[in-house]
Formats: structure tokens, sequence, C-alpha cells
């Protein structure tokens, strides 16, 4: 009986043996898994540009938020801008912030063309870095598509000697709707100005610990009217030849870039094209992707649009990317996608597929504040968590 039970002992102890092995095989193969997983998803996988690294793809897009007094941020900017930076993003872009007062599209955009700018904008960066994400600023000018009201009241044009509104410029005299108060031509002296204005811009935004910047030039905004044919009428060295409508946006590039440390990242948004006969083209937005980067730009943030008021665009999820694709092939320079992109899964097909190396979300990062954390169970991927909320991961 003794012996019996002997043995019934060995065979539980040899089960359990076997079984504790088992357990601890298996979790190593999850564990294993786990790492694959991570690996093979693209859109959580890191990008190194010069000495910044990005800790996973995904961006939020400049939006305007049309909340500032005499361009100065506020909370809302620093609970807004870094809800996304708890959220996971990899890079948050602060919204078009205007170089000078006249560049604002409406009297309550950002602003960063004095130094009084500087001190809540730094607040901004610092909470973002806080939690391990980077943060660019986009520098821009609207040109004629200044002196707006808030979108709130309408978004219409406001007269140069109307309250809130001043007289706005353009590569020409010719308005963005038609009967719309007339840009003025910027002449030689505008033109260095506007120069001299992102260089202090650009400055401030060193000053203020950014770590990206990036020069607006799409949706219709002063330098897509200089290279556009469409609002460029010019018969000067700024006007004419595409070498001379690309003049501007290249010599402010250049200035720039000699203001932005060399190891920190330039990005420029263009629009690939006005999706308008006669009008720039994205043959012309892969010419200029070559030149500006060989003055040191390092991805093109590729969008459309925005020049002509009547423009048809054929509007639909991923519209956008394939000029991205085209750029990021044709130029060899990085891109980044935008346009209705708004799931986890089809960003990472982007990416695998090579059409772009970051995605930028818009209006789905107003939607979804934490849309990495969802895209990171939606690819099965361990991503860590902010500390405060780990409660919540499942």
């Amino acid at each position: 009986m003794g012996f019996s039970s002997s043995i019934n002992i060995s065979k539980v102890n040899f089960k359990t043996d076997v079984g504790l092995r088992l357990s601890k095989t298996n979790q190593k193969i999850n564990n294993s898994n786990k790492k694959l997983i991570i690996n093979m998803s693209i859109l959580f996988s890191p990008l190194k540009i010069k000495n910044t690294t990005f800790k996973n793809r995904m961006v939020v897009s400049p939006m305007c938020m049309y909340s500032s007094v005499d361009g100065f941020a506020n909370d809302f900017h620093l609970v807004h801008l870094g809800s996304r930076a708890v959220g996971g993003m990899g890079l948050i872009i602060q919204e078009a912030t205007a170089v000078s007062p006249e560049g604002r599209i409406t009297y309550g955009d950002m602003g960063i063309w004095k130094d009084e700018h500087i001190e809540k904008a730094k607040q901004i960066v610092d909470f973002v870095h806080s939690q391990k994400a980077l943060i660019g600023i986009q520098l821009a000018h609207a040109g004629r598509k200044a002196s707006y009201q808030l979108p709130k009241d309408g978004a219409r044009k406001i007269a140069p000697d109307d309250e809130n509104g001043w007289q706005t410029v353009s590569a020409s005299a010719l308005p963005f709707r038609e009967g719309e108060p007339m840009p003025i031509a910027l002449d030689a002296s505008g033109i260095e100005k506007v120069k001299n204005d992102y260089a202090a811009a650009t400055l401030r935004a060193e000053k203020a610990g950014y770590d990206i910047v990036e020069i607006h030039a799409a949706h219709g905004y002063l330098f897509h009217q200089f290279y556009s044919p469409l609002a460029n009428k010019r018969t000067d060295g700024y006007g004419g030849s595409f070498e001379n409508r690309i003049r501007f946006l290249l010599e402010v590039t250049e200035v720039v870039r000699r203001e932005w440390p060399e190891e920190k990242p330039l990005f420029v948004r263009i629009s690939a094209t006005d999706w308008t006969e006669g009008g720039w083209t994205i043959e012309d937005s892969v010419k200029l992707s070559i030149k500006l980067k060989k003055l040191g730009v390092d991805l093109i943030d590729t969008s459309s649009g925005g020049n002509v008021p009547k423009a048809t665009i054929p509007s639909e999820p991923g519209y956008q990317v394939p000029f991205a694709a085209q750029i990021k092939k044709e130029a060899n320079i990085l891109t980044g996608a935008v346009g209705q992109i708004t799931t986890a899964e089809q960003s990472e097909e982007i990416l695998k597929k090579g059409k772009a190396d970051l995605i930028l979300y818009a209006r789905e990062s107003l939607r979804q504040p934490y849309f990495p954390l969802h895209a990171a169970k939606e690819l099965n991927v361990d991503v860590a968590w902010p500390l405060q909320y780990k409660r919540a991961k499942i």
C-alpha cells in the first residue's frame, strides 16, 4: 500500500514538474511574441531624424484653435496639446503660429512675433516633454488669407479699417474670393520683412525648446500664393517661371535653417496639388521637394488644396497619401501622410507599403486624444501607459 502511494506521489510530482516547465516555456513564447509584434508594428517603431528620436510614427497635425488673445498661448493650449502627449502621440505639432500680427488667419491665432510669447510656449513644451513626447511649432504667414473673423462668427473677411481687421499682403494683388478686400503685392522691402520675421520667430522657437520647426507653405497661405501660378501673376524675380515662383519659399527656408540648430529636424508642409487645371501639380511638388532637401529640409508634410475656393477635391479616406508616396519615392525624402487617416490598421498599411514615414492625425486626434493607446490595442502592441492611468489598461 505504501509502495503504491509512493508511485502516485511521483506521478503527481512528475505532472506538476512538466506543467511548470510548459508554463514557463509558454510564458517565454508569449513574451517573445509580444516582442515580435512590437517589432512588426511600424506605427509603433521609433524613427530617428538627425539627433531626434520619435518614439512612434504618430503625429498630431497642426490645427488652429482660434483661442488666443494677441497671439498668446493660454491654459487651453496647455491642456489641449498636453492631453495628446499624455495620450501617447510621438510628436505634437502646434497650430499655425504667426510670425507677425498681419500673418494671422484670424485675430484669435497663436503667434510668436514677440519675446513675451515665449514664456507660456515654454510651459507647454516642458509639459509635453515630461510625457516623453516631442513637440513642434508650425511657423506661418497667411498672406491674403489673413484678417478673417473667427469661425464661430462666420469666418468672413474683415476689411482693413474694421475692428479686428488689417491690410493683407500676397504675391499679387488678387483676393482669395471675389469681392473680398484686395491684398497688397509684397515689394522688395515687404519680402525682406517676412524673411526677418521668420528668422526672429525661429530663434524664439529655439528659446522655447521646441524639437521641430515646420514651415507652413500649404493651404493657400503666403508661400503657396507665391509658388502657385493661380495666385502669382508677378513679373519680377518672384514670378513667372517655376524657379522664380518657388524662390521666396527657398529663401525663407535658408533663413530658418540657418537660425534653427543643425541637429534639430526641419519640416515643410506643402500642398501637393491645387486640384485645379493650370495650377500647382504633384510634379511641381516633387521638383520643389528635391530643392528643399538640398537646403536641409528633413521631411515634407504632404497636404493639398486651399489655394482656390472652388477646387474639386475627391475627399475620401487616405486621399492625399499617394502624393506623400510619390514625393518620398521620387524626391528621396521623408514624408508625412495626412488626410482622413482614422484607424491603426490604415496607418500601419501606409507605413508598411513605404508610402510615408510619419502619419499625421487632425480630426481623429480631436475625437480621440488617446488614439495611440487604442491603436496599440488594435494592433496587439504592448505600450507603456501613463502611470496615472495604468489601472485602466486592458
